[in-house]
C-alpha cells in the first residue's frame, strides 16, 4: 500500500511531466538553432568563413577522429582550461581575500577592477601573443585574463554582502579578523564561491 496521497503522487506525476517538457522544449530549441544555422550556410545568408555550419563542424570532427587527432587536441584543452581554472580559482579567491581584510587596497584597486573587468579581452588576443608567444602559455594568459578578474569580482561582493548583523554580533563577542573570516566570511559565502567557480570554468574553456 502506497503511503503517498493521492495529492503527493498527483503533485509529483505533475513535476516529472514538468521536466520531461523542459527537456524536449531544450532539445527542441537546440535542433532548430542547428537547422537555422546550417539553412543559413546552405543558402550563403550568412559568411560560413567566420561562422562555418554545422555539417562542417561534425566533417571536421570525423576527419580529427579518424586521423587519430581529436583525442589529443581534447586532452590538450582540457589541460589548458583546468591549469586556467585552477591558477584563476585559487588568486581569486587570495585576491578577494586580501581585499576583504584591507579595506585601503580594496578601494585603491577597485577602479582598476573596474577598468580590467571591461576590456575586450578576446581582441587582445594578438597582442597576448606578441607579448607570451604563440604557444600554450598565451592560451593560458588568454583564459586567466577572461576569469581571474570576474572571480576576484564575484567573490568579493560576496565577501563584502555578508549579513551585516552576523558580522556585527561576531565582533561583539571579540573575534579576531580570522576567526570571522573563518567562521562566518567562508561559510556564508559557499554558496556564491561555487557559483562563480562554474561561471570561472566557462570562462577558462572560452578563452582556452
Amino acid at each position: 500500500m502506497s503511503t503517498y496521497s493521492n495529492e503527493h503522487i498527483l503533485f509529483m506525476k505533475k513535476k516529472k511531466r514538468e521536466r520531461l517538457l523542459v527537456i524536449l522544449v531544450q532539445i527542441f530549441i537546440l535542433i532548430f538553432f542547428f537547422g537555422l544555422w546550417e539553412l543559413g550556410a546552405r543558402f550563403e545568408l550568412i559568411n560560413t568563413f567566420l561562422t562555418s555550419s554545422p555539417s562542417k563542424v561534425f566533417e571536421t570532427f570525423l576527419n580529427l577522429f579518424k586521423a587519430n587527432d581529436l583525442f589529443s587536441h581534447i586532452i590538450v584543452t582540457f589541460n589548458e582550461t583546468l591549469i586556467s581554472f585552477l591558477i584563476a580559482t585559487i588568486l581569486g579567491i587570495l585576491i578577494a581575500t586580501l581585499l576583504w581584510w584591507n579595506k585601503f587596497l580594496a578601494k585603491v584597486f577597485d577602479p582598476y577592477l573596474t577598468i580590467l573587468n571591461s576590456l575586450p579581452k578576446v581582441a587582445l588576443g594578438p597582442l597576448i601573443i606578441i607579448w607570451v608567444g604563440a604557444n600554450t602559455n598565451s592560451i593560458i594568459f588568454m583564459a586567466l585574463m577572461i576569469s581571474l578578474i570576474v572571480t576576484i569580482i564575484n567573490i568579493y561582493n560576496g565577501f563584502i554582502a555578508t549579513d551585516k548583523g552576523f558580522l556585527t554580533l561576531m565582533k561583539s563577542l571579540k573575534a579576531s579578523k580570522i576567526q570571522i573570516y573563518l567562521k562566518l566570511i567562508i561559510p556564508a559565502n559557499i554558496t556564491n564561491i561555487i557559483n562563480s567557480l562554474k561561471i570561472n570554468i566557462s570562462m577558462s574553456l572560452i578563452g582556452s
